[in-house]
């Protein structure tokens, strides 16, 4: 399954660098998305593969909050991930 990467998990002051919100292809519901909890994430960019795993749902509409390795380059915004 594929996704894309909506944007960094952020608050009013912080922006975590490791953590981003992924919209998962075909996934429309909360319900969806929950099934989706613990899969791995990996996002390649040319020279080297990042990891993650899925670690909660974000939001209603199927968006769910992935936390990698590292920190991921902001080059990762709208681009897409592996789901397996």
């Amino acid at each position: 399954m594929e996704g894309v990467v909506v944007h960094y998990r952020q608050s009013r002051h912080t922006t975590d660098g490791n953590q981003v919100v992924v919209q998962p292809r075909g996934c429309d519901s909360r319900d969806e998305a929950e099934a989706l909890l613990g899969k791995k994430v990996s996002w390649s960019t040319g020279k080297r593969d990042l990891t993650g795993v899925v670690a909660a749902v974000h939001g209603r509409n199927g968006a769910v909050r992935v936390v990698f390795d590292q920190g991921v380059p902001g080059q990762c915004l709208g681009k897409s991930v592996t789901i397996t």
